[in-house]
């Protein structure tokens, strides 16, 4: 055999070896996975789980009946207590009227159908993908999403729960299945429409008709069933009565969205649908037993109520959680102290609404106030003010955040200066002792330009150099629109977020030094509570706890962690006391003979044009926010100028907000406290000298008007005449004295034509 041969043998060999010798393990690891997962017995298996899962449902349609209407769709009465466990009201009877569908105009039930369900007429009364969607997030922890049909949403209110659960998915769609087969389409419709919860403690179609129109269900016009079909999606948020102006854009589209779906499926014709025009509901009545205070704290116990169960996932969404709390059988305790509200009550009545008189002065009846009081220590709301009363008038005065809360602003700016450690133009710390030029008119400066913003003082008075503490006192609106810049505006809103204010949008600009902004007296209180409680988060609440049958909702913790430093807060907390014992209020609270020697902190404030005015005023153990606002008594209730209201040629904070405050606070103070106050700025306010005896004093101010001490590292300024003059203290910085601008050259604060420098208030 040649050479040739013998290598070709020896190949052959080889080749015949190599499946022996060389196979690797990889390659049969591979062909074991192919032999077990081969598409046959993938195909298979899908098979067997497909009959598998049939299987079981066909079991479970045997199964499940459909039951009897539930407890939930009969409502019950909610109970609300006052904190010491004593009934404050009861939310009455149920509101609700069966009507028969013949009742109901055919193009109005046709407005539910636009709404919820365009496919009801064709459907098998199922969402295969909205019922799989919300199988797939309540196993995923997401709560309930994507969409039903009317039939199951009447199954869901009327024979089920509103609970989060698979088996109660399930079985709404095995009843849903049942019920579509078993009964007519108007029958379904007839039970979806009488069941549901409309608002205004509203269930049922007739119930709402009367509530929103003051009509039968019979007489609804297309326009008036749009309207009621749209306000399922979010009750409370699409009320018109009381929704912002987001809610009323939101609630518009939805009824724009309901006739367009009508056109659509040939239900409404097009020029028909042209000529229809927003129907604006009636302003809502009252249930009986909610008059007085009493309906403005049911409410806002129930809003609260409703943001926890969403909050805690036991409701998915607003909506659900309006339904849960609408449905009755709930046991509300508020932390309202019964004998606190009675006389906060009392001396709003005493100090403010017996003098009012409409007959005699037009303006008397613009006049609202609003007020909220809250324990620093703990966070409970223990009085509230809402309304002259709930029958009357529907806002919630110590909610609303439609006003300016003017200078109860300026303690977080200085809140913002101390935690920041800012400094002035100059590099100078910002202290109690800082001096700043208070001339009116000022041009405000940022690094030696100006910021185009030159706010008036009130009556346009010039004060010179001047203090951080005796500007406070005499809330020169000049300085704290320079010190807010001095700190930086978008700091300002920062420490404003973490002090409680909503500052979602709040635009970081030197107008909102005059506090422009719109904030209630509940927001200021919890402001001022967190001071009070030196430097740790106080958010105001409503609610102690609430329980339905064997579920209690866990409230959360009211007070929350340290948002700003100890010596920050009780900075401010000690220059506020000088407002009191040297300032704007010191006429209705340092000489109110109900103090007895009670040491108080506090800040007044006048917006501009004197829509507004507030006293924000606390003691160690009690913050209460008072705001009076003036509101045209007649659709859409403008904001009104309070001026020569009770014959006063102004109202301000003051005047009746402050004496407000005091009647009530030191009625029911207890014993005399003081405040334990860790700064280095000194504990209280000591007024040490008077002005000469030609200075011309205001209406706010008495003749002689003392200062208050000043540390010895800063030298007190001399007088408090209106100076042009540049002062000569080291510690003042060239651009903070600029000279005044002309009046013409600075931006409103609020759009009022009649004052282009924005007056802002007068403390």
């Amino acid at each position: 055999m040649g050479r040739a041969e013998d290598r070709r043998a020896r190949q052959r060999g080889g080749r015949r070896a190599a499946p022996k010798s060389h196979r690797s393990s990889a390659a049969v690891g591979k062909s074991g996975i192919r032999r077990l997962f081969t598409w046959k017995k993938i195909l298979g298996t899908f098979f067997a789980l497909c009959l598998l899962g049939m299987g079981a449902f066909i079991v479970l349609y045997m199964v499940i009946g459909i039951p009897e209407g539930n407890a939930d769709a009969k409502r019950q009465s909610n109970i609300y207590q006052y904190s010491d466990g004593s009934i404050m009201a009861r939310d009455g009877k149920v509101n609700r009227e069966v009507v028969d569908l013949s009742r109901v105009p055919k193009d109005v039930r046709r407005t539910f159908v636009a709404a919820e369900n365009k496919t009801f007429y064709k459907d098998a009364g199922v969402d295969l993908k909205g019922t799989a969607r919300g199988l797939f997030n309540t196993l995923s922890g997401r709560g309930s999403q994507g969409g039903s049909t009317i039939t199951q949403q009447y199954v869901k209110n009327y024979y089920l729960s509103q609970e989060q659960t698979v088996s109660r998915k399930l079985k709404e769609l095995v009843i849903s299945l049942k019920l579509d087969r078993e009964k007519s389409k108007d029958y379904i419709l007839a039970g979806y429409i009488n069941t549901s919860y409309y608002g205004r403690n509203a269930y049922g179609i007739q119930a709402a008709a009367q509530a929103y129109y003051r009509t039968d269900a019979e007489k609804l016009t297309v326009e008036q069933g749009a309207y009621l079909a749209a306000l399922l999606q979010a009750p409370s948020q699409y009320d018109w009565a009381v929704a912002s102006e987001g809610g009323k854009k939101l609630v518009k589209a939805r009824w724009n969205y309901v006739l367009d779906n009508m056109v659509e499926e040939g239900w409404l014709s097009r020029s028909e649908r042209a000529g229809m025009k927003f129907p604006v509901p009636k302003e809502p009545k009252p249930a009986p037993g909610m008059e007085g205070q009493k309906g403005y704290l049911v409410n806002a116990a129930n809003a609260t109520l409703e943001k926890q169960l969403v909050a805690e996932g036991t409701a998915s969404s607003r909506k659900e959680a309006e339904a849960m709390v609408g449905a009755g059988g709930w046991t509300v305790t508020l932390n309202i102290d019964k004998k606190k509200q009675a006389a906060l009550e009392k001396s709003v009545k005493q100090q403010l609404t017996s003098k009012l008189d409409p007959d005699k002065r037009k303006v008397d009846a613009y006049i609202q106030a609003g007020a909220a009081s809250v324990n620093p220590k703990t966070g409970a709301v223990v009085a509230m003010y809402g309304g002259q009363d709930y029958f009357k008038h529907w806002t919630n005065n110590a909610t609303r955040t439609d006003y300016q809360p003017a200078s109860t602003f300026k303690p977080v700016i200085l809140a913002a200066a101390l935690e920041e450690q800012a400094k002035t133009q100059d590099g100078d710390p910002i202290t109690a002792s800082t001096v700043y030029d208070g001339t009116s008119k000022r041009q405000v400066m940022d690094n030696g330009s100006k910021v185009g913003f030159a706010p008036e003082n009130e009556d346009d008075k010039d004060y010179g150099p001047i203090s951080v503490q005796t500007a406070m006192n005499k809330s020169v609106n000049s300085v704290f629109a320079q010190m807010g810049v001095d700190v930086g505006m978008s700091e300002v809103v920062k420490v404003a977020g973490k002090l409680g204010m909503d500052t979602e949008n709040m635009e970081a600009v030197p107008a909102q030094t005059l506090g422009s902004m719109g904030a209630s007296p509940l927001q200021m209180a919890g402001v001022y509570a967190t001071l009070d409680n030196h430097g740790k988060k106080v958010t105001p609440a409503v609610v102690k706890s609430a329980e339905h049958l064997n579920h209690t909702v866990t409230m959360p913790d009211p007070v929350g962690d340290q948002v700003i430093s100890p010596e920050a807060a009780d900075s401010v907390t000690s220059v506020l006391t000088g407002v009191v014992d040297d300032g704007t209020a010191q006429e209705s609270v340092r000489n109110n003979p109900g103090r007895d020697g009670q040491q108080v902190a506090g800040k007044t404030g006048t917006s501009d044009n004197n829509k507004s005015a507030w006293f924000t005023g606390y003691t160690p153990n009690l913050v209460t926010s008072v705001g009076l606002f003036g509101e045209d008594t007649k659709p859409p209730y403008k904001h009104m100028p309070m001026y020569k209201a009770a014959g006063e040629p102004r109202i301000n904070g003051g005047g009746f907000p402050a004496q407000i405050w005091a009647g009530y606070t030191f009625g029911v103070m207890g014993e005399v406290t003081k405040f334990d106050l860790d700064t280095q700025q000194g504990a209280a306010v000591k007024p040490t000298w008077t002005p000469t005896p030609t200075q011309e004093p205001t209406t706010e101010e008495p003749t002689q008007e003392p200062t208050t001490e000043e540390p010895s590292s800063s030298p007190p300024p001399t007088t408090e005449e209106p100076s042009s003059t540049p002062p000569t203290s080291p510690s003042t910085t060239p651009p903070t004295f600029s000279p005044p601008a002309s009046p013409g050259t600075s931006p409103p604060t609020d759009g009022d034509p009649f004052d282009p420098v924005g007056r802002g208030d007068e403390g």
